[in-house]
């Protein structure tokens, strides 16, 4: 499963890097992103749910806009290894 490989890969790398990275927090607020919609498909009227997911999905893009002017290369990677599509920009 891609989602185990994943989680398998980041956890070998925290041990390099610090929880407070931009790269983890993004990790993080993805594995959230996707529990919650997993349970949204189950409880459609889950309003409370439905919040917390539009407030981490606005975190995540907040961060992922930063990584991007600060670092093109590493947001690139990230973009592929979390198979998250790019933006689009006006």
């Amino acid at each position: 499963m891609v989602k185990n490989s994943l989680i398998s890969v980041f956890l070998q790398e925290e041990k390099e890097e610090s929880r407070g990275s931009v790269e983890f927090q993004v990790f993080s607020f993805t594995n959230k992103i996707r529990r919650l919609t997993s349970h949204l498909e189950l409880h459609r009227k889950d309003y409370s749910s439905q919040r917390g997911l539009r407030k981490i999905l606005g975190k995540r893009q907040r961060l992922l806009a930063y990584l991007s002017k600060k670092n093109r290369v590493r947001y690139k990677e990230l973009i592929g290894r979390l198979d998250i599509r790019e933006p689009k920009t006006h």
